[in-house]
């Protein structure tokens, strides 16, 4: 039987979920015929370098639909169903060389979780008043209609000068340098991609690496050679032998608060990382979406404030400090990329929403937006603490971690053998979520590995959390972690 899945790490799907998916899709359409034999769950373990009880949930799934019988000593055949579809358009075939399942939540039988999971800023702490005050705002003026027509490329121009001129004043903005609005930064990265890549280019990366600039640049066929963070950030001496030798098409760095790791690049560092990229005539792409977070320390320039020759772009957000769910960042950098990434929007989405834009820039003017970033900050100052007060009162000994000085992000690293990944669906059984550290890697796994996001609970919500994953861990440790079940992914 030839079977080779296509397998997401991110997404919320578990492993064996998605087996049982792939695999019921088989049986219905035919592919595997009634009274075929499946591979005993070892061997296909084997095969596909997945853990047995994965191979074995989704077994018993297809079982429980009527798909497969089990017969002892004998092994699992299809039993199932399937109709004849000729005339029709086979779009399972059609989607099969695509990125996956649809993501979909964990069942856990109703039960109430606390995710560490999403890295997302609270929505209890959303001000509705101010932002209804500024909405009426705008539904009030004049142009309205102009606001709701069709826009520029470009961005709200208001907005975009307001960010322009903020840019200025910061000394991030050169001379030559324009500004583009997008959906948040992930679409600024996409534009990127879209404008610089070509199947097969070389980029490097940070490792661990967020999770969607690692599926976006991944799917656009880009070969990905990680750069280690530690506890400063990417490693510089690392990054230049990377530069020098594989000469990426362009270098991807958060300088502020790293997701997943929380790690910020000290001022040397930029100031090395900047002199290598430039030496090597690489592209530096700067993603500063958790630099607003900063609770406690002094704040540092940015790699764009810092780079004197034109080879940084700048990627900020109003979404980790305001609403998300408005998705309004932009891109600063040089005139030139900044034409092509405009004409890369207007063929992908003509242009960002307008009256999204258009609320924010009155939220920021008013000064409704620093109001609440100093809540924010506040907020986030006490959510960090309870986390890293968490991790040394409830994590089993031998645990390392983080210790940032904003974002929503803790990188932890358990003693060994314990694996995060396996023991994810104990935690979720006792109800709380993080996520695994391999979905994190490029090139170097390291099973003991989770990040948890704290942003989006309270201080007492994180110390319950932490002292349920807390016993979960010990318990593993005390009993070893060979008796793992198979763990469903939380991206």
């Amino acid at each position: 039987m030839d079977f080779s899945p296509t397998l997401r790490q991110d997404t919320d799907v578990p492993l064996y979920r998605q087996l049982f998916e792939q695999m019921a899709l088989k049986i219905r359409s035919g592919t595997w015929p009634r009274g075929e034999r499946l591979p005993a769950t070892r061997e296909l373990a084997g095969q596909l370098g997945l853990n047995r009880t994965t191979i074995s949930a989704a077994y018993e799934l297809l079982e429980s639909e009527g798909l497969i019988t089990g017969q002892v000593g004998r092994g699992s055949f299809v039993t199932g169903e399937w109709t004849e579809a000729a005339g029709k358009v086979d779009w399972n075939a059609l989607l099969e060389r695509g990125d996956g399942l649809t993501a979909g939540q964990a069942n856990l039988a109703g039960r109430t979780v606390l995710s560490f999971a999403m890295s997302r800023p609270s929505h209890a702490l959303f001000p509705l008043d101010d932002f209804r005050a500024s909405c009426a705002t705008v539904l009030s003026r004049g142009d309205l209609a102009d606001i709701l027509q069709l826009g520029s490329p470009s961005g709200y121009e208001p907005l975009r000068r307001y960010l322009l001129e903020e840019a200025r004043r910061q000394g991030a903005a050169a001379s030559g340098d324009d500004l583009l609005i997008t959906n948040g930064c992930q679409q600024a990265l996409d534009l990127i991609g879209r404008v610089l890549l070509r199947p097969g280019d070389t980029v490097a990366v940070e490792e661990p690496i967020y999770t969607g600039l690692k599926s976006l640049l991944s799917g656009m066929g880009a070969q990905l050679v990680g750069i280690p963070v530690g506890p400063d950030g990417m490693e510089v001496s690392h990054m230049e032998r990377v530069l020098e030798r594989e000469r990426p098409r362009f270098l991807v760095v958060t300088s502020n608060f790293q997701n997943p790791t929380g790690a910020t690049l000290p001022l040397a560092s930029r100031r090395a990382l900047l002199e290598a990229a430039r030496a090597a005539r690489v592209p530096l792409i700067e993603n500063d979406a958790y630099g607003e977070l900063r609770y406690s320390g002094d704040p540092l320039p940015s790699l764009k404030q810092l780079d004197e020759h034109g080879g940084t772009v700048l990627l900020r957000s109003f979404s980790k400090v305001s609403f998300p769910g408005l998705r309004v960042g932009w891109a600063l950098g040089p005139k030139p990329l900044m034409d092509r990434l405009r004409h890369a929007k207007e063929s992908s989405d003509l242009h960002t929403d307008q009256l999204s834009q258009a609320v924010l820039l009155d939220f920021a003017e008013s000064g409704r937006l620093e109001a609440h970033r100093t809540r924010v900050l506040q907020a986030g100052a006490a959510r960090l603490e309870a986390t890293l007060e968490g991790c040394r009162r409830y994590l089993p000994a031998g645990s390392r971690w983080t210790r940032p000085q904003g974002g929503m992000n803790v990188w932890v690293k358990l003693p060994e053998p314990l694996d995060a990944g396996e023991l994810l669906l104990r935690a979720q059984r006792e109800g709380v979520a993080y996520l695994p550290g391999r979905y994190f890697a490029v090139s170097r796994l390291d099973p003991g590995s989770l990040r948890l996001s704290f942003a989006g609970l309270t201080p007492e919500q994180i110390r319950e959390g932490l002292a349920i994953l807390g016993r979960v861990f010990a318990g593993a440790a005390e009993s070893g972690s060979d008796n793992c079940e198979p763990a469903p992914a939380m991206v």
